[in-house]
């Protein structure tokens, strides 16, 4: 099969697409070929040697998230057959043509999405309704505030908080704001070179019940502030920067709490409980079209260096996929 390698870390050049051996299935597993991947922050972050994938395989491949169809099961497989249709999240090795996964980590793509846009779903949307829902307890009426609310992330974020009778807030660049108002978004404020808290402050003066941060460095003491009291801060990337100053009594005054998660390096069974949840409560909103994968731009598998270029330039609203 083909599949996008990491032989070496560096820019986006050092990507090789190149044919590597088929995986092969246990007991416990299946096969997919896989019809589209997706180019995610996580792996610009592997491809320069900052994050790397928790399974030692053969070969470094990219990717998150695949979707397709199942080409082989193994023999204690119940839940999937031959042809049918899956999408889902890995720790690694999904930019390629082929993907092994557990079988209760996948998940069946909703009638209403396209096969063009399935790839947009697991590793989005499964993140943001984990941050925001399964640790976060962002609930119906509460205030969530989302950083970066027109990465892929944000999008799924705006869309989940929504559908659940949330209000939210996101930060952005100026370009993008249409595009998060156009999805729902309350209240879009431009995070930079404007004064962010200040506006969100003045138009929440209670303050963020969950707050989802791709950001980290300077925006953890504003997030801290913006905070209501009891709230909780998810981190969940850290694009500013690792360190930080922050306030540490305003911890103790508001009560917060502050969560980092990744999906990545957790345990199967936590992985698993986090795949199901999310399928259990939010893949029917596909179904009846509330809810909908944002694709930016498509590129060939071919291509994926010019993929993981444009995601660097932060040119994208939504989703950058792989066509296999």
């Amino acid at each position: 099969m083909r599949a996008a390698v990491v032989e070496q870390y560096g820019g986006p050049e050092v990507i090789v697409v190149k044919d590597v051996p088929d995986p092969i299935p246990g007991p416990d597993e299946i096969r997919v070929a896989v019809s589209y991947s997706a180019c995610n922050r996580a792996d610009t972050l592997q491809r320069q040697g900052g994050y790397p994938d928790p399974i030692k395989r053969e070969h470094e491949i990219l990717g998150l998230e695949y979707a397709g169809f199942v080409e082989s099961v193994g023999s204690r497989v119940t839940r999937w057959s031959v042809g049918d249709r899956v999408m889902g999240i890995e720790a690694g090795a999904c930019n390629a043509e082929m993907v092994i996964t557990h079988e209760r980590m996948a998940m069946s793509v909703p009638t209403a999405v396209a096969d063009d846009e399935m790839a947009g779903i697991p590793e989005v949307f499964v993140t943001a309704w984990d941050a925001l829902i399964g640790q976060g307890g962002l609930t119906s009426g509460a205030w969530a505030l989302v950083h970066a609310g027109a990465s892929g992330v944000g999008t799924a974020a705006i869309q989940i908080a929504k559908s659940i009778g949330a209000h939210i807030a996101v930060t952005c660049s100026a370009r993008k704001a249409d595009a998060c108002r156009a999805l729902g978004a309350d209240l879009v404020i431009e995070r930079s070179p404007s004064d962010w808290l200040s506006e969100l402050q003045a138009a929440v003066p209670q303050g963020m019940n969950v707050i989802l941060d791709v950001i980290g460095g300077e925006e953890s003491d504003r997030n801290l502030r913006a905070l209501a009291s009891q709230g909780t801060i998810m981190q969940v990337g850290l694009m500013g920067g690792a360190a930080s100053s922050i306030t540490t009594g305003l911890i103790l005054a508001k009560r917060a709490t502050w969560i980092g998660t990744t999906l990545r390096n957790r345990p199967i069974e936590q992985k698993i409980a986090a795949v199901q949840g999310f399928a259990a409560q939010m893949l029917p909103r596909f179904e009846s079209g509330d809810m909908k994968p944002v694709i930016d731009t498509t590129f060939d598998l071919n291509d994926i260096a010019d993929a993981h270029r444009h995601m660097e330039a932060d040119a994208n609203v939504g989703k950058i996929l792989l066509r296999m």
